[in-house]
């Protein structure tokens, strides 16, 4: 859990600098783990009263340690990444740490008011696509300004492959419609 607070030490140290020349102009966006350090980061942002980022955009977020979505059952064995693999992430980051624990799995947390905007990118073929659209429900019942959008056809770790997968740069095209559409000066 210590990357966290790095990373928040390092975008705080970015603006420090003068780059960019206001915090409006940051948004925080992962994918998979990096969703959740995303997601962690801007949490633990809010809750020491410093600076938000302008906007989050979590791409199929790894959000439930507990892997109790039906996705895990219906996409956990045949696709290239399997929940036994996207599960040893959570092992790794968080060793002898419940799996409750609202860092570990902030899908369970009651406590998103106050943060920024959400997009929030799921994949039909993916074990966490149910945990993407389970914390949308989460967020908009704790009125967070918040959309979804679940992406037909593909699995988990397509949004990397913009090279080969007309998908992939469609998603790239409706972030990029997002933010410009966004407040972001």
């Amino acid at each position: 859990m210590a990357l966290v607070p790095a990373i928040a030490e390092l975008v705080s140290d970015f603006i420090a600098a003068g780059r960019p020349s206001s915090r409006n102009q940051i948004m925080l966006m992962g994918d998979s783990a990096g969703e959740h350090l995303a997601l962690i980061t801007a949490l633990r942002l809010r809750n020491a009263g410093q600076w938000l980022p302008q906007q989050l955009v979590l791409i199929y977020p790894m959000i439930d340690a507990t892997a109790a979505s039906d996705s895990h059952k219906r996409n956990g064995e045949d696709y290239v990444l399997n929940s036994d693999t996207l599960l040893s992430g959570f092992e790794a980051y968080f060793p002898k740490t419940d799996f409750m624990h609202p860092e570990a799995s902030p899908l369970w947390r009651d406590d998103f008011a106050g943060l920024p905007p959400v997009h929030i990118i799921t994949a039909e073929y993916d074990p966490l696509c149910d945990e993407g659209e389970a914390v949308f429900s989460r967020l908009t019942e704790q009125s967070i300004e918040c959309t979804a959008q679940r992406y037909k056809g593909v699995i988990h770790g397509f949004f990397q492959l913009g090279g080969i997968c007309k998908i992939a740069r469609v998603v790239m095209r409706d972030i990029a419609t997002i933010l410009s559409s966004s407040d972001m000066p």
